[in-house]
């Protein structure tokens, strides 16, 4: 395969109501692997989904060399299908049945064609992502998050791809499952884009593709060699811009001296020819003349003040602008011990399996507690959430909520009418806020003008969190519970800074579920549980 595996060329792309994505973009990426990187919003998905073919340009190209694999960041998986479904593999696994049986029909033979080994090969390849345990034919709606991801991962590798896109494949991935994602993708040899806001996922790529919406940039090294690369880029570009603010400055304050040096001639001109007592002609003459000089000076003037202004915008356009969201969580004040939530003897039953330990697990969550719930992948994180919200009815034990909203964010994001645009959905849930205010809070979330009136199924999954967070967030009445399920997942770096320190402005309680004991660490929390084989416990101390 030849080296160069990915290219765009003149590459064009607008959503049905004309809002530009890109436009004549070109590029190529060549073997090996290259995160890509931009804001939220910037287009990244819809790049991905492009070259898949997923999606059509207005304009231009898109060449891709052999085989394709491409996860997307919202897997189109139902929960009725089965593990061997999800990998593509349940019709062959079915021929190889039927012929260990003694069925030699022809159909078989055609439907396992060299795929003899696809048993051996899906094991080896689920064990790589640590699913080693998980049945062929167990349904997708018992899995976790997490495992849904690593098995979408895997039925692409299954296809042996030459070109793989990846689009935060890290989502709702435990610490274990991550590292054995970066050990998969270290061993990759062929063509890898990748979008992730996983700093040390990103660390391990080889070039940084940094995505604008008329160019794609390429930078050599790691995340942290762009960012570095981009500081530096920064320096040289700020120090541009004050340069040519100080020669504008200084141009006009010499055009100015020229016109002030102009009038004075010309003043005294008049009254040297008036008191020389020269014929009119002669005076007249010498008036224009004086004046033509100064036009001429002024002229002169003029344009290099004009000049140092187009060199201040070229150097201004080389500044770097970071949109950044404008939290302010409702001011909501829960007193100190008040019982939000009491649990006990807590049971869900999952494909007739019990997904806690005998006797089940309680919970206490008193104001304003911090609590990070962690744990593997599939312990029942994501089902305890929803007990506590009440979305799940609990098989056994007794449940006692106290008065007061409480706001839950889905991992699944799937709380938003995907119909409605971002300002209908948000009136849905502040019905009694002024039309005005809505819109002056959407635009804190980054949802100006346009943008809060595109409807939420072609946002990404930047722009979705931030368009629920919204919602969760500003609702009426102001919640004094927050239940966070893997809030940063699809955040770009900046964001995700911007949420912490919404969190830490938050005056009533949460339970955040993360994998990121960074972002536990910076909002704050001061109590950590632990769900693993079926069993909560207070650790005390940090551990995802």
């Amino acid at each position: 395969m030849s080296d160069v595996a990915v290219v765009c060329s003149n590459l064009s792309f607008a959503w049905p109501d004309d809002t530009p994505v890109f436009n004549d973009l070109s590029f190529t990426v060549a073997t090996g692997r290259t995160g890509l990187v931009a804001p939220n919003g910037s287009g990244k998905s819809t790049l991905l989904k492009l070259i898949a073919g997923e999606l059509e340009p207005a304009t231009g190209s898109v060449s891709v060399s052999g085989t394709l694999g491409h996860l997307p960041q919202s897997l189109p998986l139902t929960g009725d299908l089965t593990v061997a479904e999800v990998l593509g593999v349940a019709a062959v696994v079915r021929a190889l049945d039927a012929v260990e049986s003694g069925d030699v029909s022809e159909e078989h033979f055609a439907t396992i064609g060299d795929d003899w080994d696809i048993e051996e090969r899906t094991r080896a390849q689920l064990d790589r992502l640590g699913l080693a345990d998980l049945a062929l034919d167990r349904s997708l709606s018992t899995l976790s998050g997490g495992q849904v991801v690593s098995l979408g991962l895997a039925a692409q590798l299954l296809k042996r791809p030459d070109v793989l896109l990846l689009d935060e494949p890290t989502n709702n991935l435990d610490v274990e499952a991550r590292h054995k994602l970066y050990d998969v993708l270290s061993d990759f040899t062929g063509c890898l884009l990748l979008v992730s806001h996983d700093r040390a996922l990103l660390d391990r790529m080889e070039r940084i593709a940094e995505l604008g919406s008329d160019e794609l940039r390429l930078y050599g090294g790691n995340f942290t060699e762009y960012k570095e690369a981009v500081r530096a880029e920064q320096e040289v570009a700020e120090k541009n811009v004050r340069n040519a603010e100080q020669e504008l400055k200084r141009e006009k304050r010499e055009l100015q001296q020229a016109r002030e040096r102009a009038e004075r001639r010309a003043s005294n001109a008049a009254k040297n020819l008036k008191n020389a007592g020269l014929p009119r002609i002669f005076a007249g003459t010498m008036k224009r003349g004086a004046q033509e000089s100064a036009g001429r000076a002024g002229q002169t003037h003029s344009a290099r003040v004009s000049d140092a202004k187009s060199r201040l915008d070229q150097a201004g356009r080389a500044l770097r602008e970071e949109q950044r969201l404008a939290l302010e969580l409702p001011d909501t004040q829960v007193p100190a011990g008040r019982n939000l939530f009491l649990g006990e003897g807590l049971q869900v039953h999952h494909a007739g399996r019990a997904v806690f330990a005998e006797g089940g697990v309680g919970l206490t969550i008193r104001g304003p507690e911090r609590i990070a719930l962690t744990g593997p992948n599939g312990a029942g994180k994501t089902t305890l959430m929803r007990l506590i919200t009440g979305d799940l009815t609990s098989g056994s034990g007794e449940i006692k909520r106290n008065d007061g909203r409480i706001a839950h964010l889905s991992q699944r994001l799937d709380l938003l009418d995907p119909d409605r645009t971002v300002a209908e959905n948000f009136a849905v849930y502040a019905p009694e806020r002024p039309e005005a205010e809505r819109m002056n809070l959407l635009a804190r979330f980054l949802f100006r003008g346009p943008r809060a009136h595109l409807p939420v199924r072609v946002l990404s999954g930047g722009e979705r969190l931030r368009a629920t967070l919204a919602c969760v967030l500003c609702a009426e009445p102001a919640p004094h519970l927050l239940l966070l399920d893997e809030p940063t997942n699809n955040l770009d770096l900046v964001s995700a800074g911007q949420l912490e320190s919404a969190l830490n402005s938050y005056q009533g309680a949460f339970v955040v579920v993360s994998h990121d004991e960074r972002f536990l660490t910076a909002i704050g929390v001061n109590r950590w549980l632990r769900l693993a084989d079926g069993e909560l416990t207070e650790t005390g101390v940090p551990g995802v």
